[in-house]
């Protein structure tokens, strides 16, 4: 499906693209604490239904 080099630049990609947004987020929220209230509670969210998609798609598949 994909190449090695594709895989590589992917993963590559996407750990540095974190990188950088976790570090944006961490500067941006030392300047604006009103703005960032309660955003944790987004990200935990977001991760969770990003995971129950997944274990959806995955389990209904066979």
């Amino acid at each position: 499906m994909f190449t090695k080099g594709q895989l590589i630049f992917a993963i590559a990609f996407i750990i540095i693209f974190t990188i950088i947004i976790i570090y944006s987020y961490r500067q941006d929220r030392k300047n604006q604490k009103e703005y960032f209230k309660g955003s944790f509670k987004i990200i935990l969210f977001m991760v969770g239904l990003t995971i129950t998609l997944f274990l959806i798609k995955k389990y209904t598949l066979n």
